[in-house]
């Protein structure tokens, strides 16, 4: 059975051809003057919905490399504290080693008391440094002062770590408690007190009592070379914690970038070919409309 073709049928066919050439002229407008190829939900609703998931991972992403940040500043100055927490004990070592020899004069001794007493000064500066006006050695309760200046040795360091996230499933303590740097309260190998007991040593001139301080003096060096170790090892697990961050976040923006980005040579490729099928639409549709009365008039 055939069909009769009427002119109001050519006629809407021709308006809904001129109106689909339009939109996507409209279409590709908006992605060459934008550089988008993904402008509303609609464009792409798969597109949006992996768009959306890789702007996600790149947010995780940023805040797992700011955490990074935090974590190397934290463990590279207290390695960096440490180190001179090292330098201090060998030169305590140095000086009861000096002053186990009964030889000595008293002016030795006094001057040998003079430095102890010094570095004593400077252990205690060091238990109690700041890092962005948090002390670094008195685990989690970074805003309280961890050692005194009158009585150290009977000081003890709060023992929980500070952990930062640094990707999925990865955590990492970034702090060392004083009493890993410098012994536990009133310990044998205690470092305010064995400095105390030098202190006590050298004004009685007990060389005996002073020799007996070397052991527990190089049981503390020897603790303070494995939290030394331990320190490097975080510090390089960040380096490579580090550029995995990096080419993950490059992998993703390149991800985003070929799902929400236009491609300029195509798209105007596109648009050239769709000005070219809408100026063929039009003359076409110029031709085949009815005449109207005026035309005859003419």
């Amino acid at each position: 059975m055939s069909v009769r073709i009427t002119q109001n049928m050519i006629s809407t066919q021709l308006n809904r051809n001129l109106n689909n050439n339009m939109r996507k002229t409209e279409l590709y407008q908006e992605q060459l003057s934008t550089g988008r190829k993904l402008n509303k939900p609609s464009d792409d609703p798969v597109g949006t919905l992996y768009s959306l998931r890789y702007r996600s991972n790149i947010n995780a992403n940023e805040e797992y490399k700011n955490n990074l940040d935090q974590t190397q500043s934290w463990l590279n100055f207290t390695d960096s504290m440490t180190g001179q927490t090292t330098d201090v004990y060998h030169r305590l070592r140095e000086l009861v080693t000096q002053a186990s020899n009964g030889t000595n004069p008293q002016s030795a001794m006094d001057a040998i008391k003079s430095e102890v007493v010094e570095l004593k000064k400077q252990l205690v500066s060091i238990g109690n440094s700041k890092l962005r006006d948090n002390y670094v050695f008195n685990g989690q309760l970074t805003d309280i002062e961890p050692y005194s200046a009158t009585n150290p040795a009977n000081d003890s360091t709060d023992p929980y770590s500070i952990s930062y996230d640094l990707g999925l499933g990865v955590r990492i303590p970034v702090n060392i408690t004083g009493n890993a740097v410098f012994g536990e309260a009133n310990a044998a190998d205690n470092i305010f007190k064995i400095v105390d007991d030098m202190t006590t040593f050298l004004d009685t001139k007990n060389h005996t009592a002073l020799s007996g301080l070397i052991n527990p003096l190089d049981a503390r060096l020897g603790k303070m070379l494995n939290v030394r170790a331990e320190i490097g090892a975080k510090v390089n697990r960040t380096e490579f914690i580090s550029n995995r961050l990096d080419d993950l976040g490059l992998n993703l923006v390149d991800l985003q970038s070929k799902v929400e980005d236009a491609d300029m040579a195509e798209t105007i490729m596109k648009q050239k070919m769709n000005e070219s099928v809408y100026q063929a639409s039009l003359a076409t549709g110029a031709k085949i409309i009815m005449p109207t009365l005026v035309d005859f008039l003419r």
